[in-house]
């Protein structure tokens, strides 16, 4: 006998679910093939955060008595009965409108943020005390993705002497840090160009040097025009920059190849 099995589920429920499913199976990969330890933060919350700008937990709100508005005493009975109705009604419609846009949540929730790490600058600022400041580790990279530029730019200004004492190097994949706007420093500046690069989006291949308006790290090509892929196809580079940046560091030498290729000169300045 043959069975048919139609899951009707619709769109951003099912990305929700995919992003959930695919997640788990990633971290699992990580905890289990690359050997890493999952940690909980902030201490309390049982929670591990994923998406820095979704830093948040749900709670359910506390129910609050809403005044109808048939509780004026000053109105006409009649006029007090027709504003009532209409407030009933469009209680109604809210109520019904909440359902359908999410049917399986019941109760009213309200998104409660993690004590700090309510945004991503602060949930940066957070790993690298608790976590990144404390690790053995004598050889720190970043890979900062888009936003997360911005964030490591913030973490520089509020720990700059620590950051410059711990990170060898850092690769920015189509970052969207403004040095002018977050009021980076000139000595913050000058430690980015040696130590930074930028992999932005664009139709050029893989390294090609692209102009700056920044005077901060150099920017090269992505090789791909597409923002969300930037990471993935730069990738090689990225991995052949930090081994540079480590053989350079540890020989007290200035890394070459694709780093010093790719430092702006002062007269580009």
């Amino acid at each position: 006998m043959n069975h048919l099995l139609i899951f009707l589920i619709p769109w951003k429920d099912l990305n929700m679910l995919l992003m959930k499913i695919i997640t788990k199976y990633v971290y699992d990969l990580l905890e289990k093939d690359c050997n890493l330890k999952k940690i909980f933060i902030p201490e309390g919350y049982g929670v591990i955060v994923l998406n820095p700008n979704e830093n948040c937990i749900e709670v359910e709100k506390p129910k609050t008595h809403v005044q109808s508005s048939s509780d004026s005493s000053d109105e006409p009975v009649e006029k007090r009965e027709r504003k009532d109705k209409v407030f009933k009604e469009t209680k109604k419609r809210r109520d019904f409108y909440e359902k359908y846009r999410n049917p399986q949540r019941e109760k009213e929730m309200m998104q409660l943020y993690i004590r700090e790490n309510g945004s991503p600058e602060e949930h940066t600022v957070y790993v690298w005390d608790h976590f990144i400041a404390k690790s053995a580790a004598e050889n720190v990279f970043f890979v900062a993705h888009s936003y997360g530029g911005l964030a490591f730019v913030e973490l520089m200004i509020q720990r700059e002497a620590d950051v410059k004492s711990k990170v060898t190097a850092v690769a920015l994949t189509d970052s969207v840090h403004n040095v002018w706007h977050q009021e980076a420093g000139k000595t913050i500046r000058e430690w980015m160009r040696e130590n930074c690069c930028n992999w932005v989006s664009s139709s050029e291949p893989l390294d090609t040097s692209v102009e700056s308006m920044l005077p901060d790290c150099p920017r090269v090509s992505a090789g791909t025009d597409r923002h969300e892929l930037t990471s993935w196809k730069s990738l090689p580079s990225i991995f052949r920059f930090f081994t540079e940046a480590s053989e350079a560091k540890t020989s007290s030498l200035r890394p070459a190849g694709t780093r010093r290729s790719h430092r702006l000169k002062p007269e580009e300045l």
